[in-house]
């Protein structure tokens, strides 16, 4: 909150200095674009994103955090250094945002001119040591398990008025009798603990809220931490989405955990005759 409170001053800061100062050089960023590294050493699965805005660094010096695209004067001229780096909603809070841990920033040298518009096309792409993984629906198999006390079943599907991303997504149907799912994935996942950065991406398109949770598991027993929750879309209006939900606490919190697993619930939320949750694109995403 402190961090944005200071970028809050500093925007103030800069107005003033523009009216003060009436020909600054100007930098225009647009959206970004992410790319597949050439280097990655790990499949990187479907290039997804939602890189809501950008840190602009001017010769090291940091202009602030724009929501792209955006337009923001520079106060100098002559030959700078500009550093862009992708900044995302933390755990999809529009007031929480954060830079990226994962991607790599959109470096240039230039010269910025007095009156002038400098535009930028900032490009970024998973550094080359992330770790992933994936369930993207593809494969005959779904990693995502049902438990046993589900109502009804995650399963692929390949609607063209749905689909988005590759040949197939993940569908769970819910109605009045059949209420709930509850599911997990099947994999023992070992995730980097101390306080290591741990990214949970999901592309969801959905018309009932659905709760996800990190199961810590030991020898002994297993824990399921309630965590984001991914709130229904308005049938008229609905699209598919992206969130980036952050585990690096959760993770720590079970410094005991042996392996960890992704939980996956929903209970049917009436007013609709049958509500549906259409997943892809799900990535734990780490070093």
């Amino acid at each position: 909150m402190k961090f944005l409170f200071l970028i809050f001053l500093y925007s103030i800061f800069l107005s003033s200095c523009v009216k003060n100062n009436p020909d600054p050089a100007w930098i225009e960023v647009n959206k970004w674009t992410l790319e597949s590294n050439p280097n990655a050493m790990y499949e990187e699965g479907e290039l997804s994103q939602n890189i809501t805005d950008a840190c602009v660094f001017v010769d090291e010096k940091m202009m602030g955090i724009f929501e792209v695209p955006f337009k923001i004067p520079v106060l100098k001229s002559g030959g700078v250094n500009i550093k862009i780096y992708p900044v995302i909603r933390n755990n999809g809070i529009s007031a929480s945002k954060k830079i990226y841990p994962f991607l790599s920033y959109h470096q240039i040298n230039t010269d910025i001119i007095q009156n002038k518009t400098l535009t930028i096309n900032p490009k970024t792409h998973y550094n080359s040591n992330v770790k992933f993984w994936i369930e993207d629906f593809e494969d005959a198999t779904i990693k995502i398990e049902n438990d046993p006390i589900s109502k009804v079943q995650i399963h692929s599907g390949d609607d063209p008025a749905v689909l988005k991303y590759g040949n197939f997504y993940g569908r769970v149907t819910l109605n009045a009798s059949d209420s709930l799912w509850f599911g997990y994935t099947n994999g023992h996942l070992l995730l980097p603990k101390g306080g290591k950065e741990v990214y949970l991406e999901i592309d969801y398109y959905n018309t009932n809220s659905l709760t996800t949770g990190l199961i810590a598991e030991t020898s002994l027993d297993s824990k399921n931490n309630i965590n984001i929750q991914l709130n229904k879309q308005d049938i008229s209006t609905i699209q598919w989405k992206k969130i980036y939900i952050d585990l690096k606490e959760l993770v720590s919190y079970s410094a005991s955990a042996e392996y960890f697993e992704i939980s996956f619930q929903a209970l049917y939320e009436a007013g609709l005759p049958q509500t549906d949750i259409y997943l892809d694109n799900i990535k734990l995403v780490y070093n």
